[in-house]
């Protein structure tokens, strides 16, 4: 309910139209008095799925060369379950680049833009993995 239109916007299939109507919903106070009302009388709304880990949340990310700890889906479904989008290429607006081994040419030019270039295990810190897998 408090959650910016920014965060919401970072979540898979939700664009700036939706995430601003979802906004401005919780946002007036008619709703949030009727759902007082409806916790009051004992309705517990329940997510459909486990609590994610926002730690990406907006963010862009792109992944380039082979890692050692995932594999390309595997670390596209990691981005994304941390409120990340991932990105197949890179641009000013890319958050950061995951960068493996035999990383090519969006290595190069996430330098060229001077976005930052983190390695695996930065990522598996980020992510609250501080150990590895």
């Amino acid at each position: 309910m408090d959650a910016p239109a920014e965060r919401l916007e970072a979540i898979d299939q939700i664009g700036p139209v939706i995430a601003e109507s979802v906004y401005a919903y919780f946002h007036d106070s008619g709703n949030r008095r009727m759902l007082e009302q409806m916790r009051m009388t004992g309705v517990r709304p329940q997510t459909a799925q486990a609590k994610i880990s926002a730690s990406l949340a907006g963010q862009s990310i792109v992944v380039t060369g082979t890692l050692k700890h995932f594999t390309r889906q595997e670390i596209e479904e990691t981005i994304k379950a941390h409120g990340g989008k991932s990105s197949s290429s890179v641009s000013k607006k890319t958050g950061f680049v995951v960068a493996g081994e035999n990383a090519g040419s969006k290595l190069e030019k996430a330098q060229q833009l001077g976005v930052e270039v983190i390695d695996e295990e930065e990522f598996l810190r980020r992510i609250g993995k501080q150990n590895g897998l």
